[in-house]
Parts: structure tokens; C-alpha cells; sequence
């Protein structure tokens, strides 16, 4: 996966209709406006991962995170299906994306370093104790180096097992 991010404000909530039997309440859409003239409507499914399992109401600033490699219809504002939604804050940082072996992420911004402090979940919320190089992460830290790439260790890392 090729995982990008776009941030805003929500700006409008509904129900999306899949088509299919029974979707109704199952699938939304999420209007973000990023304030720059920039608007994404995300496709929130049941499968899509919120961190902290916030529920996310109408003027939240957010980020959600995407495939930017999969398909997207050829429509203005342009509709992604959200793979992560994360309600932002000023405590904590959030980064989802490929980590190598060294766990450093895909645009090489970003070096994790562990620690026994650092909890490592599946998105079931269960343990993980699978090797965590070279899989998609989301990545849970408080503050990182001013370094390039930045170093952190995080407290949370979630594995997208796909």
C-alpha cells in the first residue's frame, strides 16, 4: 500500500450507499476541508481502523490516511476510502505508513526505536509478536528529534495486517 494523509476539518457527515443489502449506517462520508481550498471526501467503511476508536463529529480537525494506489473515481472532491482516521491532537503525533527493516518509514522522515515500554498491537487490539520490518504501521509517539530522518520512540505502534 501506498499510504497518504490528508488533514482538515470535518465538514459534513453521511450515510454512503454501497449498494449492496443492508449497507445503510454501515458505510459514511466524511467531508474534510483542509481551510487551503483543498476538500477530500473519505469513505469511512466498517473495516476503516480509528485511532483510539474515537467517534469523530461534525468541525473535528482529522486526518485520514489512504491508498493512494487504488482506484479513486474521476470526481470533484475527490473520494478516498479511508484505511485510518485519526482525530488530531496536540499530545500526540500520528504516522501511518511502510516501515523498512531499519524501521524507517517509506519517505524516510521518521526512525523508530523501540523500547519495552513501546506496546505493539494488531488492529483486533490484540498483542502482536510477529516481526514489525517491512509491514504497514500506525505509529503512536509523543515527540521526535529534530534529526532527518526525525527519531522517536514510540508508545503505541498498531500493525495493519493485510
Amino acid at each position: 500500500m501506498n499510504l497518504e494523509s490528508f488533514s482538515g476539518v470535518v465538514m459534513v457527515i453521511n450515510d454512503f450507499y454501497t449498494g449492496q443489502n443492508n449497507d445503510s449506517g454501515c458505510y459514511m462520508l466524511m467531508t474534510v476541508d483542509n481551510g487551503r481550498g483543498n476538500v477530500v471526501n473519505f469513505v469511512v467503511e466498517p473495516t476503516t481502523y480509528f485511532v483510539h476508536q474515537v467517534k469523530i463529529l461534525v468541525g473535528d480537525r482529522v486526518t485520514g490516511f489512504y491508498d493512494a494506489d487504488a482506484a479513486t473515481p474521476m470526481i470533484y472532491p475527490p473520494q478516498f476510502r479511508a484505511i485510518v482516521m485519526s482525530k488530531d491532537s496536540k499530545r500526540e503525533n500520528v504516522k501511518v505508513d511502510s516501515f523498512n527493516r531499519r524501521l524507517q518509514s517509506s519517505d524516510g522522515t521518521l526512525q523508530l526505536n523501540l523500547s519495552p515500554q513501546t506496546e505493539i498491537l494488531s488492529t483486533n487490539g490484540q498483542y502482536f509478536t510477529g516481526n514489525i520490518a517491512d509491514r504497514n504501521l500506525i505509529v503512536l509517539y509523543s515527540s521526535a528529534t529534530r534529526s532527518i530522518p526525525a527519531q522517536t520512540t514510540p508508545h503505541k505502534i498498531i500493525v495493519i495486517c493485510t
